[in-house]
């Protein structure tokens, strides 16, 4: 059990990242969801322990793990958002050298770094020097590492960036395997990344969190306020102004615009079945409850969007 408890981060210069967060932590997959300035980057380095919070505490067992760290980083795997390697190394004598930090044996090291090797498909690139590999492969030798010592808390800062598809779900669905008997913590402010693996999801945005819940609940948050119209391009900035869009797509008839809004934009407008990233933009460009269609301008009727009538359904 990890405990983050009323935690503050303010850096040099008196900015602050992290603003009075309190977050408990228990086996399972939590997905950290906000836009990139949020405080997830903060807040991770606080849980595993690679920075100290100006206050608050961090608990792991109930022990303060601030003061006494070394507990949680034996049982800790952490992926930083950036990952550093030693270019001249191959994969497998970085992770050899990672082993020997871990105090890894060296028979078991070899054994679990060819294992981790097949999982994150480098098996190929083992003699190619690490300066050599592309952005992907080296997030995978990054995952790799997490693994190494059997952690019972991984921490990952935006894992998937650089991967392709089809990795990213290999990733996810590792995650999720590992989620079972484990603390996992995904931070990421791809929605996509966190919807189909996390039954736990955390949203912070401007150094707080904003919402914790399962993916149904936040989607009930927003039920009822999903909406599709069609409007001429031209008047695409002036819905964009007035509301939360969530999509754009141009078509032969005009452009169709996925928005939020506690009330119908327009007469003509469908409502739709919300999904995550609308519950998401909800929660991050301001509460649900607090979606409230705009005023309708001068001259207007209520509801209806000035300059938007010119691609009706």
């Amino acid at each position: 059990m990890l405990d983050l408890v009323n935690l503050t981060k303010v850096y040099k210069g008196g900015k602050q990242a992290v603003t009075d967060l309190t977050l408990r932590l228990e086996p399972g997959m939590i997905g950290l969801l906000g836009p990139n300035g949020a405080g997830k980057s903060s807040l991770m380095r606080i849980a595993s322990t690679v920075t100290r919070p100006t206050a608050g505490q961090l608990l792991f067992h109930g022990e303060d793990a601030v003061a006494r760290p070394d507990a949680l980083r034996r049982s800790l795997g952490y992926l930083p958002q950036d990952f550093g390697v030693y270019p001249n190394l191959t994969s497998r004598e970085f992770l050899r050298y990672l082993a020997a930090a871990k105090g890894l044996s060296a028979k078991s090291a070899k054994a679990r770094i060819d294992e981790l090797l097949e999982l994150v498909n480098l098996t190929e690139a083992v003699k190619r020097p690490l300066g050599k590999y592309s952005g992907g492969m080296l997030r995978r030798v990054g995952i790799a590492q997490v693994l190494l010592a059997d952690p019972q808390v991984i921490i990952v800062d935006e894992p998937t960036a650089g991967l392709d598809p089809e990795e990213r779900v290999r990733f996810r669905n590792l995650l999720s395997d590992l989620a079972a008997d484990k603390v996992v913590m995904l931070s990421t402010h791809i929605v996509s990344d966190v919807e189909s693996v996390a039954s736990d999801i955390a949203v912070m945005s401007g150094g707080r969190l904003r919402h914790r819940g399962t993916p149904e609940g936040l989607l009930r948050s927003v039920t009822g306020q999903v909406w599709e119209i069609l409007v001429d391009p031209a008047s695409v900035p002036a819905v964009q102004a007035r509301y939360t869009v969530s999509r754009l797509v141009r078509t032969t008839e005009g452009v169709r615009v996925r928005l939020l809004s506690r009330q119908s934009p327009r007469p003509d407008a469908v409502q739709l079945t919300p999904d995550l990233e609308d519950a998401y933009l909800a929660i991050v460009r301001g509460s649900a409850e607090e979606l409230a269609a705009p005023g309708a301008a001068p001259g207007a009727a209520p509801g209806v969007l000035p300059g938007a009538g010119g691609a009706g359904r």
